[in-house]
């Protein structure tokens, strides 16, 4: 089981959640002026004082290639996924109120730092692959270097998933170096559940968490993504019809 650092000490992803859902409200800290949409750090309320990045519905900026549903669903939506699946490299995301409204709350997570995450995918480490396919199973169309939160030389997190999901292809990231290799034993464990859980004959709970946040039509395509990676065997290669890369790539 991960532990979680956090300011003061650690917790596993259940303890986590937990406060997230109990906290009483949410106390703004201050704002992340470099974030394209409303974005802010908040100390929850009540009993355990943890940090959250609080990204507030009402705060969003229109996207004309996500018409529907909001970028707080699929920050949660890719929680998840990335938990039902046995990836976890997203930390825990809820939605809940907060004082500007609905929106995602996701726990504040100590990390090494920026640099850390630039060294690891120059130095292609091994712990970012369990992030290569997970951004390939939620198209995730804006994976930079700077959305990487190493927390260890093993574990690195991934955070800034507010562009997944989309029915198009869209997967525009900075860990290509992996590409068109062979799935390991893991890696085909975590696309065969991802299969059985979103199953259309047998539905799942977690086809039914999904259905809160984002589309039918998303949903299907999260199943035919699975669906056709494991059909190939092999993580993707980038495609000549759309950028390969995020813009800025950190």
């Amino acid at each position: 089981m991960i532990q979680l650092p956090v300011p003061g000490g650690s917790l596993t992803t259940t303890e986590a959640l937990a406060a997230l859902h109990t906290a009483t409200g949410l106390r703004p800290v201050g704002r992340l002026a470099d974030a394209s949409n409303a974005t802010f750090l908040c100390e929850l309320e009540g009993a355990n004082p943890l940090q959250v990045i609080y990204k507030p519905i009402r705060g969003e900026q229109p996207l004309w290639d996500f018409p529907d549903g909001t970028l707080a669903g699929r920050e949660v939506a890719a929680f998840e996924v990335s938990e039902a699946l046995g990836l976890h490299v997203v930390p825990p995301t809820i939605l809940r109120e907060g004082p500007a409204g609905a929106g995602a709350v996701q726990l504040w997570i100590e990390h090494l730092g920026v640099q850390r995450a630039i060294d690891a995918v120059n130095g292609s480490s091994v712990s970012l692959r369990p992030i290569v396919l997970f951004d390939a199973i939620v198209n995730n169309g804006d994976r930079k270097a700077g959305h990487l939160l190493p927390i260890s030389d093993e574990v690195i997190l991934g955070v800034d998933h507010g562009v997944t999901f989309a029915v198009e292809p869209k997967l525009r990231t900075v860990l290509w170096n992996w590409r068109s290799e062979p799935f390991l034993a893991a890696e085909r464990s975590a696309l065969t559940r991802g299969a059985e859980l979103l199953d259309a004959s047998a539905p799942h709970e977690l086809t039914e968490r999904l259905r809160e946040l984002i589309s039918d039509i998303e949903i299907q395509a999260l199943r035919e993504r699975i669906n056709a990676l494991l059909a190939a065997g092999c993580l993707p290669e980038p495609s000549p019809e759309w950028p390969a890369l995020p813009w800025p790539l950190v």
